[in-house]
């Protein structure tokens, strides 16, 4: 299990990466981070024409019941996977 400070090291950590992630793996850091640090989505879903907060709703949304610790892991672990790229 992750530590507070290893989480807060990783989201620095994918700041510095050295190209742009994938959409698709920038939507998971997305919904990882919304999930470790708020837990479950609240809050009214984004209406069909803002696609960009529909999508990372959505992802968000995807982790329900995800406990914090659990998020914060998946989190390192992809932070990890995109540094060695």
């Amino acid at each position: 299990m992750a530590t507070e400070q290893e989480f807060l090291a990783a989201a620095a950590d994918v700041k510095g990466l050295s190209y742009k992630p994938s959409n698709q793996d920038l939507l998971s850091l997305y919904a990882l981070f919304k999930q470790a640090t708020q837990g479950d989505v609240s809050g009214k879903k984004p209406g069909r024409f803002d696609l960009k907060g529909r999508a990372k709703y959505e992802a968000w949304s995807g982790l329900q019941g995800t406990s914090a610790d659990q998020a914060r892991d998946k989190y390192i672990s992809l932070v990890r996977r995109l540094q060695k790229a």
